[in-house]
């Protein structure tokens, strides 16, 4: 099939699916301004990523705050939704997609208008107390001091997404596994399906025979085991020329 093919296969697929979700990974926020962790010019090829391993956070909390803030708080705060992130939100909007899960810590989802997410590994919203559960809200006057400490216990406060060491938040696990379940066409974006237990979540949806469209702009552990369509490419781009073929006369959501 031609590029155009494949991208109207796709749209024909969200537009006919009872039920479709957008699963996104870290490739996703690049053009937003934040590399992904692995790969050459990764986050982990500039810091050490032992700051996010909970029995070293717990050792040296002090060395792996500032390891943290530098890129969880000051470096991805800066950062805005991209097209790609408003595509998701209109579709959203729209109807085409049912919500997001995303293995992304940053929030942009959000920013961009996305109602629905599951963020199977938290976010860097708020931090959490790991001795008696008491979340704030972060903010400048939070990390006036390093570590920052619970105002409730005194304890020290850890960024509320999951650290090496951690399971995954009940009930984020529990509501994309639902959609593993019920979700008939998933919207793959940006990740590279070598991260446990996250990669299991579409691995399961083909398993109950969903259709797997996937974009990336290369290859990934997904693309020749379980994806039906790969459309090659950065996802603002691709997505782009979805949306265009989506809101044609044959694809349109108001020609159901």
């Amino acid at each position: 099939m031609t590029d155009r093919q494949l991208i109207e296969n796709a749209a024909f697929r969200l537009h006919k699916a009872e039920r479709a979700i957008a699963f996104t990974g870290a490739g996703i926020s690049v053009e937003s301004g934040i590399p992904p962790f692995r790969g050459p010019g990764g986050l982990w090829s500039k810091y050490d990523p032992s700051c996010l391993d909970l029995d070293y956070f717990l050792q040296y909390p002090v060395e792996a705050w500032m390891v943290i803030k530098e890129i969880f708080f000051d470096y991805f705060g800066e950062a805005r939704p991209n097209r790609t992130h408003k595509v998701f939100a209109q579709l959203e909007n729209e109807g085409v997609l049912a919500g997001v899960i995303t293995q992304n810590i940053d929030h942009l989802h959000q920013l961009a208008g996305s109602q629905h997410v599951i963020e199977f590994h938290g976010n860097n919203q708020y931090l959490i107390c790991l001795n008696c559960g008491h979340r704030v809200k972060a903010a400048p006057s939070v990390f006036e001091h390093l570590p920052p400490m619970c105002g409730e216990c005194g304890s020290i406060l850890k960024p509320d997404f999951i650290f090496y060491g951690e399971g995954i938040p009940e009930i984020a696990f529990e509501r994309a596994y639902i959609e593993a379940q019920q979700a008939d066409v998933w919207l793959v974006a940006g990740t590279t399906g070598e991260v446990m237990p996250a990669c299991g979540i579409p691995i399961e949806a083909k398993r109950n025979g969903a259709t797997i469209i996937e974009i990336n702009i290369s290859p990934s552990e997904f693309t020749d085991t379980i994806t039906d369509i790969f459309l090659r490419g950065k996802a603002s781009e691709v997505l782009g020329e979805l949306n265009a073929v989506l809101h044609g006369s044959l694809f349109s959501p108001m020609n159901n």
